[in-house]
């Protein structure tokens, strides 16, 4: 049965029926995968908005406004090289971060503490230097999508 509150438990199954927990050492790997998961996602999310201001030829950040789009962006090809490389990059992402929102959906507490340490972690290490830009990059504030 689907847990539908939150619960304290080594038993677990997470995403799918063969992935399931049933002993301490089992949890703790399931724990540090999730870990491990969610701070490649904030180290995709970077590379991701970097490739987005290389490839659109700015150094530095930009503002995005939906009212500005196209006046910060200027006019290129609907379809570069660069612009299905972004749409790609973005598509992992996503689907990495629609895992992890399932992860979390499994409601098991340790789960949840992962993700959510390793989104810590994964920001810490690889986007606090966001500042460092001389604009922030407001892109899409969700930690998964």
């Amino acid at each position: 049965m689907m847990h539908m509150t939150f619960y304290w438990s080594k038993e677990v199954t997470l995403l799918l029926d063969s992935w399931r927990t049933e002993s301490w050492t089992s949890y703790s790997l399931t724990l540090l995968a999730c870990l491990i998961s969610s701070a490649f996602y904030q180290y995709m999310e970077d590379r991701r908005v970097r490739f987005k201001l290389v490839s659109v030829g700015q150094p530095s950040a930009q503002i995005e406004t939906p009212f500005l789009r196209g006046k910060l962006r200027g006019g290129g090809p609907k379809l570069s090289a660069a612009r299905i490389g972004g749409a790609a990059l973005f598509g992992f992402n996503s689907a990495v971060g629609y895992l992890l929102m399932l992860a979390v959906m499994s409601f098991n507490g340790g789960i949840f503490l992962a993700v959510v340490l390793g989104l810590a972690i994964g920001y810490l290490l690889f986007r606090s230097g966001d500042e460092d830009l001389a604009a922030p990059v407001l892109d899409n504030p969700c930690a998964c999508a």
